[in-house]
């Protein structure tokens, strides 16, 4: 057996979908004590674990009439559940002598750098105490423009701020196929993936799993972007036993998606993955090329439009003339005054605004490219 990529790491985020902890009207609470059991493990080898956690709406499930169908039903049944996840993680880890913390966290609290530094600072305090915590969306007060879309995508950001060496996803599918096996029962498992390409990504499926929001598709994004923060994903059968123990003993199981060099820290990686933005500028080609190319910062006679209303100082997306994303940063000007100056060369800035101001519209110190995968 070759060395496993779990055995180095000595901080985890594991990722348990909700398919995997799911039973007949609510949560099978024996696979969350073997789960447990596997992650109190890890952590008496003196690794540290953070638990990202699905699972509050299937939690519900005995409690409900009928299953939810529109998002005020989801969010009640979320506020239903998550106290019946937690208290079950809590029971299955209180027998290995370990408390947990419960984290919610929404799109929002990510987006903004403060909240950002907040949330990590708490997650960083509850390690050194020994707890570990369980950290889900807060569904109850989601809406559209501040959820993650899953946990898929929650765990990758969480994995990021806390410096995680290994993102291990325990899901329902057991790997990822050269096509959706749900569909082709002869499609071959791919047991390592160095880049995930648009040939990686025509493999996969957009349906969704059995009990979540995210199918494949969700997978193999949350792991291109894992790749970027120079963190590997290993995809994993959540269903199977002891999967944890057998994935640190080197079995060949799941898939691994291997990481590239961290390119970024610090701010700017808040920046690269940050999960949404205020608003967009879109760059005329030089600008764009200037920023891709040339590590320049973006100045106000490159941008040709303002998309969305901003403060100074507030986090947006630049695009190319074709609307790509040309990357993230943060705008030393509000969008009205940049609606004013956009197209302005840099010495009639303070003549258009009647005030001195930056001359860069985002400082290519505070700024993140994008990195395709």
């Amino acid at each position: 057996m070759e060395p496993s990529p779990l055995a180095a790491a000595r901080r985890l985020l594991v990722k348990v979908g909700s398919a995997v902890i799911a039973g007949e009207g609510g949560l099978d609470r024996e696979k969350i004590a073997e789960l447990a059991a596997q992650m109190a493990a890890l952590i008496e080898e003196n690794r540290q674990v953070v638990l990202v956690s699905s699972g509050a709406i299937s939690a519900a499930g005995g409690f409900l009439p009928k299953p939810p169908s529109n998002l005020g039903e989801l969010q009640a049944a979320a506020a239903l559940g998550q106290p019946e996840l937690m208290r079950s993680w809590q029971e299955a880890f209180a027998r290995h002598g370990l408390r947990t913390a419960q984290v919610l966290l929404t799109a929002d609290d990510l987006a903004e750098r403060a909240r950002y530094n907040n949330a990590r600072g708490t997650l960083e305090r509850l390690l050194t105490w020994g707890v570990v915590p369980v950290v889900n969306e807060n569904d109850t007060v989601m809406t559209e423009e501040i959820q993650f879309g899953d946990n898929d995508q929650l765990a990758v950001l969480v994995a990021s701020m806390i410096g995680a060496d290994l993102l291990a996803v325990l899901s329902e599918a057991d790997a990822l196929y050269e096509r959706d096996p749900r569909e082709d029962p002869a499609a071959s498992p791919i047991r390592k993936v160095a880049a995930v390409t648009p040939e990686v990504m025509a493999m996969a499926s957009d349906r969704p799993g059995s009990a979540g929001r995210g199918g494949m598709k969700s997978k193999l994004i949350a792991a291109a972007k894992s790749a970027a923060a120079g963190i590997p994903l290993w995809l994993l059968p959540g269903r199977e036993p002891q999967v944890l123990a057998r994935a640190l003993a080197g079995e060949e199981i799941g898939t691994i998606f291997t990481a590239r060099e961290r390119r970024y820290a610090g701010e700017r990686l808040w920046l690269a993955q940050l999960p949404r933005s205020s608003g967009s500028i879109v760059v005329d080609t030089g600008a764009a090329r200037a920023l891709r190319h040339q590590g320049r910062s973006l100045l106000a006679v490159g941008v040709r439009e303002v998309r969305g209303q901003w403060d100074a100082g507030s986090p947006v997306r630049v695009l190319d003339p074709e609307g790509g994303l040309v990357g993230m940063g943060l705008c030393n000007y509000s969008s009205d005054d940049l609606r004013r100056i956009a197209g302005a060369p840099s010495d009639r800035l303070p003549e258009i605004l009647k005030r001195k101001v930056p001359e860069e519209v985002i400082h290519r110190n505070h700024f993140a490219l994008a990195r395709d995968p």
